[in-house]
């Protein structure tokens, strides 16, 4: 048996307290019996049973006033605590489940609304509906509706245990306690209730997920692609996972995404790892098939969700200026496609002098996100592969290689340049070149074409991805993508004014029947250079040969005809792996006689294995610093030139 409070509550108590019950009620009676008397004008009758409640609770403050004119009062002492049984551990646990029980009944209670440390209720406007019942015998019933606490400590014959005063103190209580009661504000359950208390104004609304912010910020996005996020995970269900979360929500231990917020670590905003995953994983090459590899499909998941990866690819023949464009953004950052892309590749012939100087520009064009991977020079070709620095954990080690096309091995101004790496479980092969030039010789760029495949030699120590399906004859079959960019050198079959004649004629966009003239096309369309390679639709006019600064075709006494020199092409070992997106030219660039050329794409990337010597994410930090660093001072003083503009203007009032 237990009380309104939750607490059990021993027999011999309940019979302790039904006695002093019985007691208070015998002296209220007496004492009513008496008040009626004399408001009757003497009449001795008793007091009928039926009397009202509020009738009697009115004459009791009276016939306590009269109580405390005794005239002799015999001291007492201090009352003994009453003795109770001592609780086990049983008891304890239960009294503390006991609580706990009682604040969620409190909670979902509109009548209870009491916490489980037995505090103050608020009373309801109306009597509770629902009434614990004593575990006691009926009188414990009536104790609690005639009776307060304070009432109960008196004797069982009635008696005060103080004096006069002590005895006035508690007749106040009473009192106070039964005008609750004609109030209509009784006792639920043995506790007095409270009115409401409303707050002045409206508490601010909370918010379901109670994650802190700060913990929001695993697999972040950056603010430019937010809406690529949205997009992603409406798309394809949800963007980031790792190994332990997916199975601690396929445990049911997390039941929504403000769960997976809260568990978060507090030292980090990664996601939590469980020992037992750590144990079953090697460190010495790491899981090469699992799911949690660093190389695999979850991982990869989290950073493509669709699999599909961008990557720019451009070609500039720089004529050996050492003039460098003012601003690159226009040739690096086209403003068609609202987002950059994951990976650029920059291929140069006839590069500047100052390689270095060169890289700085690119590196301080494309900004803090992105890090050099790897350049490599031959003569003077250029390349430079930068790539998003998340990603740059994910790439093999770079492997490069050189080939010289000209018969003095000495000079290296024609040639090819390649590199390679494998990116997650896709392997990659970058070449630029640069062919014999001459509108005739388009057998020495054959040749050109053919020694490049045969003498390249990649890949070194990372392993091919699918080697049943290579050659050792041509380097562009021991990878998966392969992109091929540079200056060609192939030149359109017909004379200058011909050719001048349909560009006149044509817009920019449509140049079909320039491309009928074309040396390559015809050549590709035969098979007999760049076999298995294709070229996305041409939609820009020719890209050499220029007058420097200008944007007329070549006016000196050569009268060069205008060809589609500089080209990029792509081939893959899967079908529809690699889709063009855009293939265009910087006309805007007019530093060389050559406008710069470049392609973008979207490439499929699958998942691999572990087992490749992985770059340990190694880029050129001197050149990211120096280039941040200018970066910054540009926009410094750009800022200072514009405030030092408005602080010049004059106001003329006329």
């Amino acid at each position: 048996m237990s009380t309104p409070n939750g607490f059990p509550q021993h027999s011999s108590v309940c019979l302790t307290r039904s006695m002093e019950g019985g007691a208070v009620q015998d002296l209220q009676a007496k004492k009513a019996g008496k008040a009626a008397k004399k408001e009757a004008g003497g009449d001795g009758a008793p007091p009928k049973i039926g009397t009202p409640k509020s009738e009697t609770l009115k004459l009791l403050p009276e016939e306590l006033k009269a109580n405390m004119k005794i005239k002799s009062i015999t001291p007492r002492p201090p009352r003994k605590p009453r003795l109770e049984r001592a609780a086990s551990l049983d008891e304890k646990s239960w009294r503390k489940w006991r609580r706990f029980r009682t604040s969620q009944e409190s909670l979902t209670d509109p009548n209870e609304t009491s916490s489980s440390n037995g505090s103050l209720q608020e009373a309801s406007p109306s009597p509770p509906s629902r009434g614990r019942a004593s575990p006691c015998n009926p009188c414990c019933q009536q104790e609690s509706l005639h009776s307060s606490p304070d009432a109960l400590e008196a004797s069982p014959g009635g008696k005060s245990r103080g004096g006069a005063s002590e005895l006035g103190k508690r007749a106040s209580e009473i009192s106070s306690a039964f005008g609750g009661l004609l109030r209509g504000k009784g006792f639920a359950g043995g506790k007095p209730r409270l009115s409401q208390i409303m707050p002045a104004r409206p508490l601010p609304p909370m918010e379901l997920n109670v994650a802190s912010h700060s913990l929001r910020t695993a697999n972040r996005i950056d603010a430019d692609c937010l809406d690529y996020r949205h997009y992603s995970q409406h798309k394809f269900g949800r963007v980031s996972s790792s190994l332990s979360d997916s199975r601690l929500q396929g445990n049911g231990t997390l039941c929504d995404a403000c769960s997976t917020d809260s568990m978060k670590s507090t030292f980090s905003v990664l996601t939590p790892i469980r020992a037992k995953d750590v144990r079953s994983r090697s460190y010495l090459e790491g899981s090469l098939l699992a799911s949690g590899a660093l190389m695999g499909a979850e991982e990869l998941s989290r950073y493509f969700p669709n699999r599909n990866m961008g990557i720019f690819v451009a070609t500039w023949n720089m004529q050996g200026q050492k003039e460098l464009p003012v601003n690159l953004d226009d040739f690096l950052l086209p403003t068609d496609p609202d987002f950059a892309q994951d990976m650029y590749v920059i291929g140069v012939q006839e590069g500047c002098p100052d390689r270095r100087e060169w890289e700085i520009r690119l590196q301080e064009t494309l900004g803090p996100h992105y890090v050099l991977l790897h350049s490599a020079a031959h003569g003077v070709l250029y390349m430079s592969v930068f790539i998003r620095r998340d990603l740059i954990w994910f790439c093999s080690e770079v492997e490069y290689a050189t080939v010289t096309t000209r018969i003095v091995s000495q000079i290296k101004t024609k040639g090819a340049l390649g590199i390679s790496f494998t990116f997650f479980g896709t392997s990659f092969l970058f070449i630029t070149s640069h062919f014999t030039s001459g509108d005739s010789k388009v057998n020495e760029r054959k040749l050109d074409y053919n020694k490049t495949i045969q003498a390249l030699t990649l890949p070194k120590n990372v392993p091919d991805t699918n080697p049943y399906r290579s050659s050792s004859s041509d380097v562009t079959t021991r990878f998966d993508e392969v992109f091929w960019f540079g200056d060609f050198n192939f030149r359109l079959n017909k004379d200058r004014e011909t050719v001048d004649s349909i560009l006149n004629q044509n817009p920019d966009t449509d140049v079909s029947k320039l491309l009928v003239y074309d040396q390559l096309t015809s050549e590709m369309s035969r098979g007999s250079i760049f076999k298995g390679f294709q070229e996305a639709d041409i939609h820009f006019r020719p890209s050499y040969k220029f007058d420097i600064g200008k944007d007329s075709y070549d006016t000196t006494s050569k009268q060069r005809t205008p060809s589609y020199t500089d080209r990029v092409v792509f081939r893959s070992r899967y079908k529809d792996d690699i889709q063009a997106v855009k293939y265009s030219s910087c006309p805007v660039i007019k530093t060389s006689d050559h406008r710069p050329v470049f392609a973008l794409f979207r490439v499929k990337v699958r998942p691999g294995r572990d087992n490749i010597p992985l770059a340990a994410g190694l880029f050129d930090r001197d050149l990211y610093l120096i280039g941040i660093r200018r970066r910054a001072t540009r926009e410094l003083l750009r800022r200072r030139e514009q405030k030092d503009q408005r602080s010049s203007s004059i106001c003329s009032i006329s």
